[in-house]
């Protein structure tokens, strides 16, 4: 797969959209992210029906036309929506059945570990290992204690120099270079962006600091 990650990359939680109005809202934000250079967006809908992630996908990737666009979870609505890669964890597809389902062109993602990375995981068919929580969160249920900075780096020597790892959850504007320099190759930011009054000016803020 030729996509080179950017060093920070949004994740949309359903939780930051209204239910008003959604899919102009959808619009507005998509067209705003494309035009601040998202090259790649997660798109995350734990509770919502199919039906309800298929609409929203089709704002974004109308919105998004040039981006790699990321589902959660999902893997059997990936190709239907028109997305780019799917992302699983613990309990989702295993990363074997989401390449079955997305094909071999597609992004595949996973959940890596905290403490230490899943045995096996570095032989699984996946462009990218996620790891963390980094620090604490607030837009994604989970029970694993933050491995913090030094877990970062212990994880990169762990994986090897050559692996794509995503650092994720609680990672603010100002932590965000530490991040990367203990070793991950990009962090995915979703409270940080998208609870922002603006989350393109937030969004390029970010990059000017990182890139």
């Amino acid at each position: 797969m030729a996509f080179t990650f950017p060093k920070i990359y949004p994740i949309l939680d359903s939780s930051t959209i209204p239910l008003a109005g959604r899919a102009e809202y959808l619009a507005r934000l998509g067209s705003s992210l494309a035009d601040a250079g998202v090259t790649l967006l997660e798109y995350r809908n734990k509770t919502g029906s199919d039906a309800e992630l298929l609409a929203d996908a089709a704002v974004l990737r109308a919105a998004l036309p040039n981006a790699k666009l990321i589902l959660d979870d999902r893997a059997h609505l990936v190709v239907e929506a028109g997305f780019d890669g799917v992302h699983v964890d613990s309990g989702d597809a295993t990363p074997t059945e989401a390449r079955r389902l997305v094909g071999p062109g597609r992004i595949v993602g996973t959940f890596g570990g905290s403490s230490g990375l899943i045995p096996g995981i570095l032989s699984e068919p996946v462009d990218y290992i996620a790891i963390g929580p980094v620090f604490t969160t607030t837009t994604k249920q989970t029970s694993t204690h933050p491995i913090g900075i030094e877990g970062v780096r212990k994880l990169r020597q762990a994986a090897g120099p050559d692996r794509v790892l995503t650092a994720a959850a609680g990672i603010t504007f100002d932590k965000a270079p530490q991040v990367l320099a203990a070793g991950a190759s990009t962090v995915a930011v979703s409270a940080a962006i998208f609870r922002a009054t603006d989350p393109a000016a937030e969004f390029r803020r970010w990059v000017a600091e990182l890139q």
